[in-house]
């Protein structure tokens, strides 16, 4: 093999990946929201995570992509090893679509594919039909890798030892099969290197079938490299990928010559046939394993032991693998995080309260205060930071809405955490000095406070535009309402001397404070509607009360 060789087998398998990413691209802009939510019940049963992970995987063209994810969702908690075992198997059987799109015999159509999808590419009237002309030339360029890569591999048939050691030594072929998909970092590349030389008479089906199955061991090199770095139950997800791809082909090489008769038997055309071998492999294999998941869930934390928790740092969520993985997938971990960023939000607002308690120990409450204050302002950062990296990439217009949401409501939030570090300020000199009544009231504005910015939290979470609406027009205006008859009470204390003059000043601050955290308990509300909107298309002015406030 030369030099001119082996630059054209490169060059196909180039193509060849280019075209899944286009094609993926186009998948995930066209499912759009859709896809957003499907990847939000991914914490759902192991059954489910099955139906979810192979449709994500045919989303995204990408089982490695999908694994990836799944790697990233265990290690920032948001789901189980037994969950993530399901996505696996989805994946696993997800990927079989994209080798029975290349089995189809209509690679002379590559060219009018191409043709066809940039026309709709640079005509089409809408983003989505260009999105779709992008798609339809990633199928054509696609189909030109697979040309491509029939042609440079004529090669092969001067090495009919290499050719001969493969059909009779089943090792050795899963051996080439793993070796390639860990160079090429593609399952679906190594089924269409194989049906390539298959289609020019290079292999039979005897040596094809191995490098299948080692093909199904190669890919889980992704999920380990994602794991580099990430806690103990992301390594026991990694782990059991490649566990749940190698036993399989350990049984599948067991019962070889089974699997070589099914394999003839279900199609006529070789290329077919390679495809059918792939998808009865993994069909099979989930189909084996599903029923012993929690064993096989026990017995991955047995290989890869919890040793304790891991040291997590502020951001739970933002894995920098997801945007690689998927923009989409990412865009709904920065939702996490905003989440999260809120709770720690919530559990501030509790310790300026108990600040507020006469005989209260402040000093003690405003160190635990400082670093829950500090860690919001990390969070905000990083999603700032991780979101900007997610439309480096490039996400839909919807999506990029969405996205930009989720970083205006983190900023909302880290103003709130600002007001109430004023809240903590205050504690001290006011602590044991304020009348009953007044502490009364300050206790009455921030359950109201408390209440909008948990339910405007609550609105983000669930995407609840009756819930927004309750902030908008219910909650906002009830603390404009206290904030003016408390300020109104607090001034007749002070004209009939019940309070201290001198800390009369302190305490319309607080009520300040409060009505601050209300509006922009407000502001976060308000971003729900203009996601609900996005996803359910124009939300009649009636309904749609308010604006974000400043």
């Amino acid at each position: 093999m030369n030099w001119s060789t082996l630059l054209r087998v490169a060059g196909g398998v180039g193509l060849f990946l280019y075209g899944i990413k286009l094609m993926s691209e186009a998948l995930q802009f066209i499912a759009g929201d859709r896809m957003r939510h499907l990847i939000g019940t991914l914490t759902k049963t192991p059954l489910r995570g099955i139906f979810v992970g192979i449709l994500v995987t045919i989303l995204i063209q990408s089982s490695s992509g999908t694994t990836v994810m799944t790697v990233s969702f265990v290690n920032a908690g948001l789901m189980t090893l037994k969950q993530a075992i399901g996505i696996i198997m989805g994946a696993n059987i997800g990927t079989t679509i994209t080798a029975q799109i290349i089995a189809f015999s209509i690679k002379d159509m590559a060219l009018p594919f191409v043709a066809a999808g940039v026309a709709m590419a640079i005509f089409g009237r809408t983003k989505k039909l260009r999105y779709f002309g992008n798609g339809v030339v990633g199928l054509g360029l696609l189909f030109m890798g697979m040309q491509t890569m029939e042609a440079a591999t004529s090669f092969m048939a001067s090495r009919g030892d290499l050719l001969l050691a493969l059909s009779r030594n089943p090792i050795l072929g899963v051996a080439a099969g793993a070796f390639i998909t860990m160079i090429v970092q593609s399952s679906a590349a190594t089924i269409g290197l194989t049906m390539a030389m298959a289609s020019q008479g290079l292999i039979g089906i005897d040596a094809a079938i191995p490098i299948i199955l080692g093909d199904n061991i190669g890919t889980t090199i992704t999920a380990v490299l994602a794991a580099i770095g990430t806690n103990r139950s992301a390594k026991q997800a990694a782990a059991a990928h490649v566990l749940f791809n190698f036993l399989g082909v350990v049984l599948f090489l067991l019962f070889l010559p089974l699997y070589r008769t099914l394999v003839l038997r279900s199609a006529s055309d070789v290329g077919r046939q390679i495809a059918n071998a792939h998808s009865i492999f993994n069909v099979v294999n989930t189909f084996l394993f599903f029923p012993f998941v929690s064993i096989f869930a026990r017995m991955i934390e047995r290989v890869v032991p919890t040793q304790g928790a891991d040291q997590i740092g502020h951001a739970l969520y933002l894995d920098p693998k997801l945007i690689a993985a998927s923009a989409t997938a990412a865009v709904e971990a920065v939702k996490d995080e905003l989440l999260h960023m809120g709770d720690i939000a919530q559990e501030m607002l509790a310790v300026a309260r108990n600040a507020y308690v006469p005989g209260a120990r402040v000093a003690e409450l405003t160190e635990e205060f400082a670093a829950k204050e500090k860690e919001v302002n990390a969070i905000n950062r990083a999603i700032a930071s991780y979101a900007s990296e997610i439309w480096q990439k490039g996400v839909s217009a919807d999506i990029s809405t969405v996205l930009g949401c989720y970083v205006n409501a983190a900023a909302d939030l880290e103003r709130i955490g600002d007001h109430v570090e004023n809240l903590m300020e205050l504690a001290e000199p006011l602590n044991g000095c304020l009348s009953n009544s007044a502490l009364a009231e300050f206790d009455s504005m921030l359950d109201t406070a408390d209440l909008a910015l948990a339910t405007a939290l609550s609105s983000i979470k669930n995407e609840d535009a009756s819930q927004a609406d309750r902030v908008i027009k219910d909650l906002e205006n009830q603390i404009d309402d206290q904030e003016r008859q408390y300020r109104k009470n607090h001034i007749e204390r002070l004209n009939h001397g019940l309070c201290d003059p001198e800390k009369g000043v302190d305490f319309i601050d607080l009520l300040g404070n409060l009505e601050r955290i209300g509006d922009h308990s407000h502001n976060i509300a308000y971003y729900t509607h203009d996601i609900v909107k996005l996803s359910s298309g124009p939300v009649p002015p009636a309904q749609y009360a308010g604006s974000p406030l400043s």
